[in-house]
């Protein structure tokens, strides 16, 4: 799908407007305050051209992050649904992330954002590896010494902005220890999963990967591969996880969004299996790359083409 022009656009409150021309006041309430809520969407160029992975998911569970923040968006799934759809064809783009954000749109100074403006943004931009090359030969990863937000603190089950200050101090940390990301643990010691990503482990030819109650939030990525690999005749637990069963597991990947599948090969500088991806992980990878592209037409249903 070839562009018309080279301008990028981006969706603002039901209107399509320049990229560069989306703009807000430093301080806009949910700059200062992180009270914002957001998702992420990929769309890939598969076999009948660019599809949304997930899209209708997606929205949804962007409209359940607003209803847990109390944002009004004023908006169906629907309407976003198609407003991202139109946007990746409007700025011709084969591959890309989507960014749906919602904020509260008002530069008073004061905490409460009762009565305050919430304005919805759309944005797609070319994406390529999360990781980088670490998608493909592993990546090494450090249990962090932060904890998981629980549902006592915040609301892990919303994907908002707020949460993910826990985030990036975990994610901080381990890159200045010299890994590549965190894992976190729930408030009772149990993995829960990366600063930005599921995780899942292999033990025994069982895929695992922590339940709710590690406080997470349930990805729709992690949906996909869990039913991916129940296709496949993969036994799959959804449970509590300690952390040593990291060090013992045959097998350790990510999944997410921006992730896809990661191999981890390394947790706290111990070699997960032999150090390398595991044959699950790959196979899984595999399954999940057919998908997005559209060449496995199982679930060809979680494509939405534009």
């Amino acid at each position: 799908m070839a562009s018309s022009s080279s301008k990028s656009y981006s969706w603002l409150d039901g209107k399509f407007i320049g990229s560069s021309e989306a703009a807000v006041p430093i301080l806009t309430h949910s700059l200062q305050y992180a009270s914002s809520i957001f998702e992420g969407i990929r769309a890939y160029k598969a076999e009948r051209g660019t599809a949304i992975f997930r899209l209708q998911d997606h929205m949804r569970r962007f409209l359940r992050s607003a209803k847990i923040y109390d944002l009004d968006l004023g908006r169906s799934d629907k309407e976003l649904c198609d407003a991202a759809a139109q946007l990746v064809r409007k700025n011709g783009l084969e591959s890309c992330y989507i960014r749906p954000f919602a904020f509260y749109n008002d530069h008073q100074i004061g905490l409460s954002p009762l009565g305050k403006k919430v304005s919805t943004f759309i944005a797609a931009v070319p994406f390529g590896a999360y990781f980088g090359s670490g998608k493909e030969k592993g990546i090494s990863c450090k249990v962090s010494s932060w904890k998981r937000i629980n549902s006592s603190i915040l609301p892990p089950e919303a994907k908002a902005s707020g949460n993910y200050t826990n985030s990036i101090i975990a994610n901080l940390e381990a890159k200045k220890s010299g890994a590549d990301e965190a894992i976190m643990l729930s408030g009772n010691g149990h993995v829960a999963e990366g600063s930005g990503e599921n995780i899942f482990i292999v033990k025994d030819g069982i895929l695992l990967t922590p339940s709710r109650e590690a406080d997470i939030l349930p990805g729709i990525t992690r949906d996909s591969i869990l039913k991916l690999a129940q296709n496949s005749g993969l036994e799959t637990v959804e449970r509590q996880i300690h952390r040593e069963e990291l060090y013992s597991a045959d097998e350790v990947f990510f999944t997410g969004t921006a992730s896809e599948v990661t191999p981890v090969t390394s947790v706290d500088f111990k070699k997960v299996g032999p150090g390398k991806p595991g044959p699950i992980t790959r196979m899984l990878e595999e399954k999940y790359s057919a998908v997005v592209s559209g060449t496995d037409h199982e679930f060809e249903g979680w494509l939405t083409y534009v």
